[in-house]
């Protein structure tokens, strides 16, 4: 089984944003994708004088197109 869910990161812990079906103790194989939102932010700075408002106005395009 396969399945796609977001999750936030705190506190050292990935803790799902929505519930999973897993058993107790039950070992899976996790894949890391960076949320949009986390991947424009790293390109504040080399996008020139690029601010996270600015990115902010990008994502909110981006979500509407």
């Amino acid at each position: 089984m396969s399945r796609v869910f977001r999750a936030r990161y705190e506190g050292g812990v990935l803790k799902p944003l929505e519930p999973i079906d897993l058993r107790e103790g039950e070992e899976v194989f996790v894949r890391i994708e960076r949320s949009l939102r986390g991947r424009l932010k790293d390109l504040i700075g080399i996008l020139g004088d690029s601010d996270e408002e600015e990115l902010e106005r990008y994502l909110e395009g981006a979500w509407l197109s």
